[in-house]
């Protein structure tokens, strides 16, 4: 699967006031910027649009999929084919002048259209972000954006840098990763929602978490890659059962958004914090390293669900 990794440097116009968790603030501000530069009937519902299979901004925000496709893939719900990673501050306050950086994640085919996303970014700092003081959001400027640590775009030319951006994630076992039983700490940096029962979890077994990993692996592939994937998806389930928790400093955090689509505020929740598994982890590893690259669980387009692993002992 393509997947590509942008950095965005921005600086802010004016002050600004922005929510504790920033992810659904970008997220919708971008929703708005790129229909606005992409949208070729202004006043038409997406729905019911004619061009809904060929328009960007359905492809990203809509993600349409026909009876067909969900009748031969195991994913009803086609994912996003982006991730906004947010700044991770806690910070709600900010000058005139102060920077702030932001990482947009795409998969497959929408690393095509960076420079509709790159455009959309530049007029997302002309609608302004964050509350509004003085009745105006905050202005900011996309100072310039960065792949694989190479600067591809400056606000100063304007001009998009041709090379290639991308790198192929596939699901490859790390030769140097020692065969056995270790010790291997998940630290959840982004709230994490999954469900399991049709409840949302507030405690993670390495099953529920197995089961999560193996969705997002499906349906991102199925989607954006190269179909699905030939995986024991059964036996995988049931040998997670026999790892064990050997520490838990999970927490739920609870945070609020405001939805413009339905007109009314949000709570939304997930888990935080590490936990610690212990037992023969080794087949599962090629799953935990796709996932910290592309985040787990719902609401991954706000930047939720961002993991990383590391090896205890």
């Amino acid at each position: 699967m393509l997947y590509g990794a942008y950095h965005y440097s921005c600086l802010l116009d004016d002050d600004a006031i922005l929510p504790y968790y920033k992810g659904s603030t970008f997220r919708g501000v971008f929703g708005k910027a790129l229909k606005k530069v992409v949208c070729a009937l202004r006043r038409q519902d997406c729905s019911e649009c004619l061009l809904k299979h060929k328009c960007i901004y359905c492809q990203v925000f809509e993600t349409p999929s026909s009876p067909e496709e969900t009748r031969d893939k195991r994913i009803a719900s086609p994912p996003h084919p982006f991730v906004i990673e947010p700044p991770l501050t806690t910070e709600i306050h900010f000058k005139k002048g102060d920077p702030f950086d932001f990482q947009l994640l795409l998969f497959g085919q929408a690393n095509e259209y960076l420079p509709y996303f790159i455009y959309a970014f530049e007029q997302m700092g002309n609608i302004g972000i964050g509350k509004r003081i003085n009745g105006k959001r905050a202005h900011f400027i996309l100072k310039d954006i960065k792949a694989n640590r190479k600067k591809i775009y400056s606000h100063e030319d304007q001009i998009l840098r041709k090379r290639s951006f991308c790198q192929k994630l596939s699901l490859k076992h790390d030769g140097n990763l020692a065969k056995g039983s270790f010790q291997l700490r998940i630290v959840i940096e982004t709230p994490l929602r999954l469900k399991f029962g049709n409840r949302l979890m507030a405690d993670l077994p390495f099953h529920v978490l197995v089961r999560a990993m193996l969705r997002r692996v499906s349906s991102l592939f199925n989607y954006y890659g190269d179909g699905e994937p030939d995986l024991d998806y059964r036996g995988l389930v049931r040998r997670a059962r026999h790892i064990r928790v050997a520490d838990s400093n999970l927490k739920w955090f609870d945070w609020q958004r405001y939805s413009s689509r339905q007109d009314q505020a949000m709570l939304m929740g997930g888990m935080v914090g590490s936990i610690t598994y212990e037992g023969a982890i080794r087949e599962y590893m090629p799953l935990i390293e796709f996932c910290s690259k592309v985040h787990l669980g719902k609401q991954t387009s706000f930047g939720l669900g961002k993991i990383k692993a590391e090896i205890v002992k």
